[in-house]
């Protein structure tokens, strides 16, 4: 039997996309929630910098997670 043509593999390709944008949208969510939580609590710029630097954190956490399991799912045969 013939094996069929192999096309771009989206699943994968989706998966990669995700983890380029697992950074800033963890920095992002930080840097919102700390600008509004200021504004409503006016502690400038503490909580902002706080919520900032937990994202950040986060940010790396989740970065490191997930190319810790595709470099892992990449070395499967």
């Amino acid at each position: 039997m013939a094996d069929k043509p192999q096309g771009p593999d989206y699943r994968r390709l989706a998966e990669l996309t995700s983890i380029g944008l697992m950074l800033p949208s963890s920095i992002a969510v930080g840097l919102f929630m700390g600008y509004f939580l200021d504004r409503w609590l006016g502690t400038h710029p503490w909580l902002l910098l706080v919520f900032t630097v937990l994202g950040i954190a986060s940010g790396l956490i989740s970065l490191l997670r997930a190319l810790k399991k595709e470099l892992k799912d990449d070395t499967k045969p």
